[in-house]
């Protein structure tokens, strides 16, 4: 092959097509992206990786002392008083679940149901409460 073959060509523009549009550079390096064979393996390393708390069993004191408070709040609805309750909340996917701390004031609480239902609307079920603490309980069990 001669040296000078492409000499008539070498410095003609580069050709661009009137009916396609130049592809973008993000969309020319996705072409290049490295393939991903297995589907969600990411996903499901993280969520196998991914921590929770066991429920903590509660004595026999605690649940009555968390009826007393219950029974106080009860007694104490539509008098505005903020409280904080610490909750257990099951995992929906593996087992455990988290520890949620809400404050607020109590709106309602549906004995039926089982649940504390706050001013801001959310929803905790009695069962799963592990702390109740306020102002309206200081000097309660001291």
């Amino acid at each position: 092959m001669d040296e000078h073959s492409y000499d008539d060509i070498i410095n003609l523009p580069n050709p661009t097509s009137k009916n396609h549009p130049r592809m973008s550079l993000h969309d020319r390096a996705a072409q290049f992206a490295p393939f991903a064979a297995l589907t969600g393996h990411d996903a499901a390393i993280k969520e196998t990786a991914r921590l929770t708390d066991e429920r903590l069993e509660l004595s026999d004191e605690v649940i009555m002392k968390l009826n007393d408070q219950l029974n106080m709040i009860r007694d104490n609805i539509g008098t505005e008083q903020e409280i904080s309750i610490t909750y257990f909340v099951p995992d929906d996917k593996k087992s455990g679940g988290a520890y949620l701390t809400h404050s607020g004031i109590v709106k309602k609480i549906d004995e039926f149901e089982r649940k504390l239902i706050m001013q801001d609307e959310t929803v905790i079920p009695t069962e799963q409460i592990s702390v109740i603490q306020g102002e309206m309980f200081k000097g309660l069990y001291e």
